[in-house]
C-alpha cells in the first residue's frame, strides 16, 4: 500500500485489500501507477447512477488507487455529448461524490468517448506525473464516431497510459471488442488497452473478480510500454 494506512476509511479498508491480493497474483506489488476514472453519462446510464452502480465502481477505484498511488485521489472524468473537466474523487471525502457531481452536472447526453479520452490525456500531460496512468473507462455503449475514437486510441498508445474499457449493461459491446483487438503495429505502436463486461448488474461482481479483471492486461502492456521506449 502506498497510502499512509490510516487515511484509509473503514469504507475502503476491504477494497483496498482486495486491490491488493490481484495487484500480488500478477506481480505488481509495489507498482505504481496514477488511477484515472471515466464515466458515462449517456442518458441509458441514468439507472446506474441511481442505483449506486456508478458509485461502488468510483470505490473500486479508490481501493485501487490506494494501493499504486500516494496522494488518495482519483481524477474523474464524467462524459456525455462532450467531456466536463476532470473532479477529484478522495479518499477523504468519497460518499456521495459521484451522486452529487452526476446532478451538478445537469442534463445528460450522447456518449463522445473521443472528448473524454482527451480531456484524460491533457489532464495527465499537465499533471506532471512520471507515473503511469492506468484508466478506468466505464460506458455502457458504443460511442458517437467509432472512428475518432479509434484513431484517438491509437494517437495514445504513444503515451504511458493503459486504458481499460469496462461495459455495463446488456450491450454486445462489439467496437470495444474490436478497440480490444486493434492489431499492433499496424494499428498502433502497443497495445493499450483492455475490455470486459460486467453484466446489467454491475453491482454483482464481486470485488475480487472486478480487480482481477482490471489487472489481466496491465502487465503485459507495462511490459511492451517499455520494450517500446514509452516507460522508463
Amino acid at each position: 500500500m502506498l497510502i499512509n494506512p490510516s487515511r484509509v476509511p473503514a469504507g475502503l479498508v476491504n477494497l483496498t485489500k482486495t486491490a491488493a491480493v490481484s495487484l500480488h497474483k500478477q506481480g505488481l506489488a509495489g507498482q505504481r501507477a496514477a488511477v484515472y476514472l471515466v464515466l458515462d453519462r449517456s442518458r441509458s446510464m441514468s439507472r446506474y447512477y441511481r442505483d449506486g452502480s456508478v458509485q461502488h465502481l468510483a470505490e473500486q477505484a479508490l481501493g485501487l488507487s490506494a494501493n499504486v498511488d500516494d496522494d488518495g485521489i482519483v481524477p474523474t472524468v464524467f462524459f456525455d455529448s462532450d467531456a466536463h473537466p476532470a473532479i477529484e474523487i478522495s479518499v477523504d471525502d468519497y460518499q456521495g461524490s459521484i451522486d452529487r457531481h452526476h446532478k451538478a452536472l445537469g442534463r445528460m447526453g450522447s456518449t463522445n468517448y473521443f472528448a473524454a479520452m482527451d480531456e484524460v490525456i491533457e489532464h495527465y500531460l499537465n499533471s506532471g506525473s512520471t507515473d503511469p496512468a492506468f484508466v478506468i473507462f466505464q460506458t455502457d455503449g458504443g460511442p458517437n464516431s467509432r472512428r475518432a475514437a479509434e484513431q484517438m486510441l491509437c494517437k495514445a498508445a504513444r503515451l504511458p497510459l493503459f486504458w481499460q474499457f469496462v461495459g455495463f449493461g446488456p450491450d454486445r459491446f462489439d467496437f470495444l471488442r474490436k478497440l480490444d483487438n486493434l492489431e499492433v503495429p499496424k494499428k498502433r505502436v502497443v497495445d493499450n488497452a483492455g475490455f470486459f463486461p460486467v453484466g446489467d448488474n454491475p453491482k454483482q461482481m464481486s470485488d475480487a473478480d472486478l480487480y482481477d479483471q482490471l489487472m489481466d492486461e496491465f502487465p503485459d502492456w507495462l511490459a511492451a510500454a517499455r520494450a517500446a521506449g514509452i516507460l522508463q
